[in-house]
C-alpha cells in the first residue's frame, strides 16, 4: 500500500524529473536516494515511476553506456526496407543482435524508402559492415533496399530537460 504524500503528484513527478534528468546518481541504491530527496517512501518513489511509465511520461529506465568509451568508435545506423507485414518478426530478429543498440519502425517518405531501422557499433569500421552484412543475412529476401548512415562525429545525447524556474 502506498503512503499518503502531501506534495501533489504533479509537483512530485516535476521533482522526480529534474533529479533524474542528468541521470541517477552513482549510489549504492539510487530508489532510496530519490526517495530522500523527494521526502516520500521508496515504495512511493517506485509507485510513481511505473505510474510516469504508464502514462508515457517515461519509456524505460535504463543504463546508456558511453560506447566512445567502452571502445566502440564506430557506429551505423543500417536502414531497411522490408515488407510492412514482417515488420514484427524481422524488427524483433534483428533488435535481438548483440550488437544492435536500439531497432525500430519509421514510416517512409517519398524519396525514402526505409522503414527499418537499427544501430550497430563496433570497434572498427570493417566490423560495423561485418555486422551489416549479418543483417542482411537475417533479412534475406525480404530486404528490399538498404543503406548503412555512418556517424561523422558525436552529438550530446540528453534525455528530458526542464527549463529552470524564473
Amino acid at each position: 500500500m502506498s503512503v499518503c504524500i502531501s506534495r501533489s503528484d504533479d509537483t512530485l513527478a516535476l521533482s522526480l524529473v529534474a533529479l533524474t534528468q542528468s541521470g541517477l546518481p552513482l549510489v549504492e541504491d539510487p530508489w532510496a536516494w530519490l526517495a530522500e530527496q523527494l521526502g516520500i517512501s521508496v515504495e512511493s518513489t517506485l509507485d510513481l515511476l511505473k505510474r510516469l511509465q504508464a502514462e508515457g511520461a517515461i519509456r524505460r529506465i535504463a543504463a546508456v553506456p558511453n560506447h566512445y568509451r567502452l571502445g566502440y568508435r564506430h557506429n551505423g545506423m543500417t536502414v531497411w526496407d522490408v515488407a510492412d507485414v514482417q515488420m514484427p518478426r524481422l524488427g524483433e530478429l534483428i533488435g535481438a543482435q548483440p550488437f544492435v543498440s536500439h531497432c525500430y519502425r519509421r514510416p517512409r517518405r517519398p524519396d525514402w524508402p526505409y522503414n527499418l531501422f537499427a544501430m550497430v557499433h563496433g570497434r572498427s569500421r570493417e566490423e560495423i559492415d561485418s555486422y551489416r552484412e549479418h543483417l542482411r543475412f537475417l533479412l534475406g529476401d525480404a530486404c528490399r533496399a538498404e543503406e548503412m548512415l555512418v556517424s561523422s562525429r558525436i552529438l550530446k545525447k540528453t534525455g528530458l530537460r526542464l527549463a529552470p524556474a524564473h
